[in-house]
């Protein structure tokens, strides 16, 4: 029998970027308070928080006579953050002295806050670590920015493919003759960003267990793409990877690790790196007994065996390479797609938490019987199974949180005022 995820019954305030709402000169300084991607590793780093049993409450901005509303009719439109499931909100003035007075009020209630915003911009709100850990001593503060705090490009904004640039990563990823290819955004926001924002979380809580103290966490994109990083850096001083960009094992320089095209246009991947995958490979190819195995490592002739790969390749649709690579060792398979893995979960399309806790699995994204096998989760998942995003509008499900919490009620503990929670006049809060 499992138990509850591991951090049920910690607490996280996330600072939120961008709100419903808002006039154009509201958006465009609410662009520049953030002016990096941190308006998406924030959200992601508390989403890996929610999806292993934190109550994560968003903080976002206050719109009057829209949040809080208690005409249902006038409920504010949802904001851009897709990142949301086990999620809810509170709606706050932070310019205003009476919203960041609230936002101290839930500081002693808090484990942890996340700040997505552009540096120094928390200090200027009064919210600065000084401020947080002098109220709550054991609060962990979770800063994410894109370029590093103290490096040369502090001052500058930047996206992804900036951080990614300046970390040395972005150099490595690319074909022979052709410029560096970002991989969307998933190497500086998400992996080297909001997932190393998490681990450092986790190592605060882990550290708080032992001194009892909280502490500031830093995390930036440069730093975490490039930690990401470390075997091929390490690499380029070997001959796996001493070459320019695109000829070498790794980065499509060689032809037993990259990927061709098939006869109906879609993708096969190869990765027959070692010698007894590569003669796997070249059976389900019908290229054995030429002499290619003695031949591999000289490099003089990649080009040329990959022009036989694309070929041989083209010879047939996807499915039809499936069904002869299928089951063998070939480090040979195809190249899936969102779209089909949505509508095929024998394709192992059904999306999972990251890890597996078999005794307190965390909660399950996918749709399915709570009574399923703990390595996808427990619980009965989230609507869209990870595919379909649901925002959340500013204001939703924030109160029911703050009764969870503390037992707080509007009224009785907070009331609203130009659209943000305030604390009530002669509560003890």
């Amino acid at each position: 029998m499992t138990g509850p995820p591991p951090l049920t019954g910690i607490r996280v305030l996330e600072f939120a970027g961008l709100a419903p709402g808002m006039t154009l000169s509201h958006y465009l300084d609410a662009l520049y308070m953030l002016c990096t991607d941190d308006y998406i590793t924030g959200p992601f780093a508390g989403l890996l928080l929610a999806d292993n049993g934190a109550s994560v409450l968003r903080i976002d901005r206050a719109v009057p006579d829209l949040t809080h509303s208690t005409n249902s009719s006038d409920l504010p439109p949802p904001t851009n953050d897709l990142l949301t499931r086990h999620k809810s909100s509170i709606a706050v003035d932070l310019k205003s002295p009476s919203g960041v007075d609230f936002i101290k009020s839930l500081l002693p209630h808090t484990d942890v806050v996340i700040d997505p915003f552009r540096p120094g911009i928390l200090e200027k709100l009064g919210l600065g670590p000084d401020v947080l850990l002098g109220i709550n001593p054991r609060i962990i503060l979770g800063r994410m920015t894109g370029f590093r705090r103290d490096g040369r490009y502090k001052d500058m904004a930047g996206h992804d493919i900036n951080y990614i640039a300046v970390s040395g990563a972005l150099a490595l990823l690319g074909r022979k003759g052709e410029k560096p290819i970002a991989p969307g955004n998933i190497l500086g926001d998400f992996a080297g960003g909001g997932a190393v924002l998490f681990q450092g979380i986790l190592l605060a809580l882990m550290a708080r267990e032992k001194s009892g103290r909280g502490q500031v966490v830093e995390a930036n994109m440069v730093d975490g793409a490039s930690y990401l990083a470390t075997f091929p850096r390490m690499m380029l001083k070997t001959p796996m990877w001493d070459q320019p960009r695109g000829e070498n094992v790794l980065d499509t320089g060689c032809p037993w690790y990259d990927t061709y095209e098939t006869k109906d246009g879609k993708y096969m991947s190869v990765g027959a790196l070692e010698p007894q995958f590569f003669a796997e490979l070249l059976k389900g190819l019908g290229l054995s007994g030429k002499g290619i195995e003695r031949s591999r490592n000289d490099r003089e002739t990649w080009p040329e065996l990959k022009a036989t790969f694309e070929r041989t390749f083209k010879g047939k649709t996807r499915s039809e390479w499936e069904k002869v690579f299928d089951k063998t060792d070939a480090c040979c398979t195809p190249v899936l797609e969102y779209g089909e893995l949505e509508t095929d979960h024998g394709r192992e399309g059904d999306q999972r938490p990251a890890v597996t806790l078999r005794e307190t699995p965390s909660l399950a994204v996918s749709e399915g019987s709570s009574s399923r096998d703990p390595s996808i989760g427990q619980g009965p998942g989230i609507e869209g199974g990870s595919y379909c995003g649901t925002a959340l509008y500013a204001g939703e499900g924030g109160e029911e949180t703050l009764n969870s919490w503390l037992g707080w009620k509007r009224g009785k503990d907070f009331e609203v005022e130009n659209g943000g929670l305030v604390k009530k006049v002669g509560s003890k809060l």
